[in-house]
Parts: structure tokens; C-alpha cells; sequence
């Protein structure tokens, strides 16, 4: 990884609060290459235990704000405010959180989904682009060294023509009624006015869908889906199967599931070409497989020499050191961490084919589960995916 610039960029968050792992998972991704300090922040929405979690943190008292709107003015009105804003809020929040931060100019990394609904994610692309912001979507397996790597090999035409692929994001989590007691992640997941009716592609399934895209470099153009509440009684829907096809005109299948009983967590990819095919496991992530059509597998380590250019910068210990979840994070963070810093002192940000998701990204999310909705509603039937006409590039 590159040194660190100095000084470090000043980054706020809203939500992240006590008990909240996402919010530890993104400020332990900042920290690990000290590019970022957190400044400011509304920590939940009790003003007392966020004052408290800010201070654990050691932002300073005055810059623990109320609300996100309070937060969002003070710190635009700041000659030392921030520089990006971090919403980990849960999915009904996001809209109104992201918009007051980039309405004011200030760059906002927005969780999964970035909305509930299209039409409001194209407006925050919009106003991002009016406002001269930066908008990602931490969509951060795609910032696993072999993931780049993966795409690097497929989008090079290494497996020929895609002929298929398959995607899987299989979570056991919430295989039981979890709702029903004190869980706060599964209260608010499986309630459909805050995370959807489809919360399990929104949640799971978009992970799903930015990985397939970003290791074939081709888009979603239809989608056939079968929604399904496996644990009985639950609000949404824990379970989705999916087949789309691809600009290339290669189809793919997705499987996206919060109860698939005994899963830790169930993310992969298989590319199957016309020479070669390929797969790519999060439980044994510092390895790529490849296999020729007699079965032959060549196993690739993170790490090694042979390795393109993009996995080696975004490897950290070496060969044979294994790295993970929050190593993916810390190389999201670092890359955005280039074009934040290059658009804070006015320079050209690095030009990278593979580099974080942006706000397009969380567009092209959002419209692939109305998609998915639609077609379930329509017993299966092919719906088209995404519309990007006039939304800024």
C-alpha cells in the first residue's frame, strides 16, 4: 500500500452506535492505513449514549451532533469540517441522510441498499454529481486482492467467452425466528417499513449482484425471480432465487438467502468461459481456482509474484499471511481515501478500471431488487433490471 498523505482526511458517521458491528467494521477500516480521523458524529439516536460512544471514540464533545441534519450544517459551516460522511444507518434512514450531507457539498460512504427506492437513489447520484461529491457504496468484497485479481483474469478474456456464472450469497444468520427476541439486527432486517419486503436482496442480494458485475464486467439486463419466507411468520421475504442475464449474453444465477441453515456467511463465485473457469470462495478468500476443461485446477495465492499489478497493491502481508474481512474494508477505504484526497487539494484522482463502488453502483442495487419484486409478483416472469439514462457517469 501507498504511504500515508498527510494531513488525514476528517471523516464523520451517523449511526454506528453501541452494539452496532457495521460501525466497528468501518472505523476499523479507516484506521488501518491512519488516512482518516473521525471528527464528528451523531452515534444513534439517544443523544446521551451517543455522547457517550463519541467520547469512547474521541471525537470532541461539541462535534457529537443531535441529529444528522444539525450534524450535516455544522459541519459544512466549518473551515475544519469533514470531509466525508459515513451513514451506517439502518436502510429507511439512508435517503434523508445521504441527501442532507451531499446537498452541502460533503462527499457520504452510504451502507447497502442506498435506498428503498429507485427513484431516490437516481436523485442522490444526481445530487452528488450537482454538488461536486463523492458517493460510494461499500460493496467491499469487490476489495479483496483476489477478487481484483479474478477480474482482472476474466475482463482480460483469460476464460474465453462467459458462458455462465453462478453467485451465491447464503447467510445462516436469521435461519431462525431471531426477530422474536432482542436481536436489534434481525428486528429491524426483517421489518419490511425499514429494511423492504425484499430485505434479503437488499441486504444480501446486492453483494451478490456488485460482485458478479465487477468480476465480468457486464451488467444485469433482465432478471426472473421466486421470492420465499422460509421461517414461518417472519414479514419479509429471507430467501430469493434468480436468474439474469448479462449484456454479454451470457446468464447467470443468483441465490440470496439469510436462512440457509448452518451457513456462517456463503459468498462465492464460479465464472464458467469457453476455455477455462473460475471460482472464488469468502471463506478461503486469499485463493483463486481455475480449471481447464480436464479438470485440471491451478490454485492462485494471494501474495504471489505471478499475481496481476492491482492484486499485488491491494495485498498487505505478503504470500502466505492470510487477510480478510476487514483488510477488504481498509483497501475500499484506501482507495477512496486517493480520490477524496485529490478532490480536497484540488488534483486529478487516479484513473483505476478497478477501484470502490460508487453511487452508481448502489443505483444499479436498488433497481435489481424493484426488478426482482416485480418479477416475483409476476410469477417469475423476465423484468428489465437497469435504466441509466441521464444519470451522471
Amino acid at each position: 500500500m501507498t504511504e500515508t498523505p498527510s494531513p488525514r482526511l476528517r471523516a464523520g458517521m451517523v449511526g454506528g452506535g453501541e452494539g452496532a458491528d457495521i460501525g466497528k467494521t468501518h472505523r476499523a477500516g479507516m484506521n488501518l492505513d491512519g488516512r482518516y480521523e473521525l471528527t464528528a458524529g451523531v452515534f444513534g439516536r439517544d443523544h446521551t449514549a451517543s455522547s457517550r460512544m463519541g467520547a469512547d471514540l474521541g471525537v470532541p464533545a461539541d462535534r457529537i451532533y443531535r441529529d444528522h441534519e444539525d450534524m450535516a450544517a455544522g459541519e459544512s459551516s466549518r473551515p475544519d469540517g469533514i470531509d466525508v460522511a459515513v451513514v451506517v444507518t439502518p436502510n429507511d434512514s439512508h435517503f434523508d441522510v445521504t441527501r442532507a450531507f451531499l446537498s452541502r457539498g460533503i462527499s457520504v460512504v452510504c451502507e447497502k441498499p442506498l435506498t428503498l427506492h429507485a427513484d431516490d437513489a437516481r436523485e442522490l447520484v444526481r445530487i452528488a454529481a450537482d454538488n461536486d461529491a463523492i458517493l460510494a457504496v461499500p460493496h467491499c468484497y469487490s476489495a479483496y486482492a483476489m477478487v481484483r485479481e479474478a477480474a482482472h483474469r476474466v475482463r482480460g478474456g483469460e476464460l474465453g467467452d462467459i458462458r455462465f456464472v453462478s453467485v451465491e450469497h447464503a447467510s445462516g444468520w436469521a435461519a431462525r425466528p431471531l426477530e422474536q427476541g432482542e436481536h436489534r439486527q434481525a428486528r429491524w432486517r426483517t421489518d419490511p417499513d425499514i429494511g423492504g419486503s425484499a430485505s434479503v436482496v437488499a441486504d444480501l442480494g446486492t453483494h451478490a449482484l456488485h460482485l458478479l458485475r465487477f468480476v465480468t464486467g457486464q451488467e444485469p439486463t433482465a432478471v426472473s425471480a421466486q421470492l420465499d419466507t422460509l421461517v414461518p411468520d417472519r414479514a419479509v421475504f429471507d430467501n430469493a432465487t434468480m436468474r439474469v442475464a448479462l449484456t454479454g449474453g451470457a446468464q447467470a444465477s443468483l441465490w440470496a438467502s439469510m436462512a440457509a441453515t448452518g451457513n456462517p456467511h456463503g459468498l462465492r463465485i464460479r465464472v464458467f468461459g469457453s476455455r477455462a473457469a473460475l471460482e472464488w470462495d469468502h471463506h478461503d478468500p486469499t485463493r483463486l481456482r481455475i480449471r481447464d476443461h480436464d479438470g485440471v485446477e491451478t490454485v492462485l495465492n494471494q501474495g504471489s509474484p505471478r499475481l496481476s499489478i492491482e492484486a499485488g497493491r491491494l495485498t498487505r502481508a505478503g504470500l502466505g499471511h492470510p487477510e480478510g474481512f476487514l483488510e477488504a474494508f481498509a483497501n475500499f477505504y484506501a482507495d477512496l481515501a486517493d480520490a477524496l484526497t485529490a478532490h480536497r487539494d484540488g488534483l486529478d484522482a487516479p484513473v483505476r478500471e478497478l477501484s470502490f463502488p460508487t453511487g452508481r453502483d448502489g443505483l444499479i442495487g436498488v433497481e435489481f431488487v424493484a426488478a426482482v419484486l416485480d418479477s416475483h409478483d409476476r410469477a417469475g416472469a423476465p423484468v428489465a433490471t437497469t435504466n441509466l439514462t441521464g444519470v451522471p457517469a
